[in-house]
């Protein structure tokens, strides 16, 4: 069976919509780390996903934390997988978010690292 050239062309021409769907679901499900903390109790528990910049960290005997930085804000990720990423590395994280407590509109909260994808 062969294919005429309308049947090929037809066949590629739903690629630039194929990708651009794959493409979106890489960046589906990515909470700013700013809505994070501006809204503590409804994320408290739950399993999150964060993108950012790592700003430092420390780590030791498999076991580190490090903070994370995106355009809205910057957050804790506490991981007992291994040690903290490098400076300046572009990495997502997927974890739970446990807000720790809140002191007027202050507030202490981190992700526990389930997850890491470097970018």
């Amino acid at each position: 069976m062969t294919s005429t050239p309308s049947a090929v062309r037809r066949s590629f021409a739903f690629l630039p919509l194929a990708s651009a769907v794959l493409i979106l679901t890489g960046c589906a499900g990515v909470t700013p780390i700013g809505d994070l903390l501006d809204n503590s109790t409804k994320y408290d528990g739950k399993t999150v996903r964060v993108q950012g910049e790592v700003q430092g960290g420390a780590g030791g005997l498999g076991v580190g934390a490090y903070q994370l930085k995106d355009n809205t804000g910057t957050i804790t990720v506490v991981s007992d997988r291994g040690s903290a990423p490098r400076k300046g590395a572009d990495v997502a994280v997927k974890g739970r978010f446990e807000s720790l407590f809140s002191l007027g509109r202050a507030g202490v909260a981190v992700i526990r690292e389930e997850s890491r994808d470097s970018r």
